[in-house]
Order: structure tokens, then sequence, then C-alpha cells
């Protein structure tokens, strides 16, 4: 098996989704909001590459690689019983030929070792970081695996500040059930990380700060460019 993932994470993981994995997308679609949103302003082009983190039951995947014909998309989680699930479900939906999914950290992930490319022209990260401890890591190292000029777009829960605090609060406990904890200061570290890849991040706060979205934009040089694959590639 494919893999670059410590076990205990793994494990940790594993437990925790060894039954929610069969129920998750009909659940989550509920209160995941503006996923549909960042998959729609990925704006990705033919010949792209399209890379994942935290893919889950490849949902996002899929959904992708049916709105941009030509793509090549590829997902890393930690959880070998998520990445089952994923498995199945690309088979089912009929993207085998333009969908791959390994298991790997995200804090460490090496896609290059995984499924043969280094850059992607667009990273995807949604609902992930509130679910990994060492979060700000994998922040910073998806920005590592943008291709130059290519975008990070994430998207996670909100401060939810133009919602009730009766909401916000009941909202956040039964997060915890499922330890899940909304990263408050994302857009803090959104810049930190910007400014030392010399990126431009622009950040929005949908749905009255239940969400927080953000796209995160590598100049020309930020690292050794891989070119753009063909379409026929």
């Amino acid at each position: 098996m494919i893999s670059d993932t410590p076990a205990t994470a793994a494990q940790s993981m594993d437990r925790m989704y060894r039954r929610q994995r069969h129920v998750y997308d009909f659940t989550r679609k509920y209160y995941l909001l503006g996923r549909d949103r960042l998959i729609a302003r990925l704006d990705a082009g033919p010949g792209m590459r399209v890379l994942e983190i935290g893919c889950g039951t490849a949902r996002n995947l899929i959904a992708t690689a049916r709105r941009y014909p030509g793509i090549r998309c590829y997902g890393v989680d930690v959880s070998n019983e998520m990445l089952a699930s994923a498995r199945a479900n690309v088979m089912r939906a009929g993207v085998g030929h333009c969908v791959m999914v390994a298991q790997g950290d995200a804090t460490r992930v090496n896609p290059k070792a995984l499924f043969g490319h280094g850059k992607f022209e667009r990273v995807m990260i949604s609902y992930s970081l509130s679910m990994i401890p060492e979060w700000q890591a994998a922040l910073d190292h998806a920005l590592t695996l943008v291709a130059p000029l290519g975008e990070l777009h994430i998207v996670d829960f909100g401060r939810q500040e133009g919602l009730p605090v009766w909401c916000r609060t009941t909202l956040r406990r039964w997060l915890t059930l499922f330890e899940v904890t909304p990263r408050d200061d994302l857009v803090a570290r959104i810049g930190i990380a910007s400014v030392r890849h010399g990126a431009e991040a622009i950040v929005e706060r949908p749905y009255r700060g239940y969400a927080q979205y953000a796209v995160v934009t590598l100049p020309p040089l930020i690292a050794a460019a891989e070119t753009v694959p063909s379409a026929a590639a």
C-alpha cells in the first residue's frame, strides 16, 4: 500500500472513521458549507493537476474531476478507512482514469513519491485544518506543493461572528465530539505564511462568518517550476 503517514496518526483517524465513513457524505453536507463554492472557484484548465489534502471520501475530488474535464486529481488522507471509501467512490463515479488517492500525513506528505508529481497548479484543503493537530505545519507544507502562479484554496469553520452567541456556542461544543477545533487564527497564519512565500492572499468569511475561505496565489518564482502537463499527458 502507498503510504507516507506515521502509524499512530493513521490508527487514530481509522478508529474515528471506521463506522462514520459510511454516512460521512450524507451527514456532512448539511454543515460543511462552502465546499462547492471552493470547487467552482478553482477554475482549473485542461492539463492542470489538482491536489486535495485531507480528501476523505473523495467527494470533492470527484466533483472537481467532473466539473473540469482534462485535469488530473490527486488526494491524500491520513485514514485508510476513509481511503477505502474514497477508492470505491472514485470507481463508482467512473473517474478512476483521472483521480488517484493515497495515504499521507498533511504535515509531511511527499506527493512526488506517491504520485510522481511534486507541484500542483491547484491545492485545496476543505474542512481538514480544523482536524489536524499540527495544522500550522500542514498549512506551511501545503504551500510548498503549489506550483509557481498556482493557488492554494482553503475552506474551514470560521469564527461565526455573524451568528447568535447560542448558535456559535452550541456548534463548537458539538464539533468537539468529533475532535474538530475551528482555527480562529487561521487568517493571521495565512498572512504570515503568504509573506514568507511571497504570495498574495484573499480571505472571505461567507455565511455570516460560519466559514472562512481563502485563496493564496504564489508568485512566478516561488520554487523550481514544473511545466503544466498537456491535456494528453
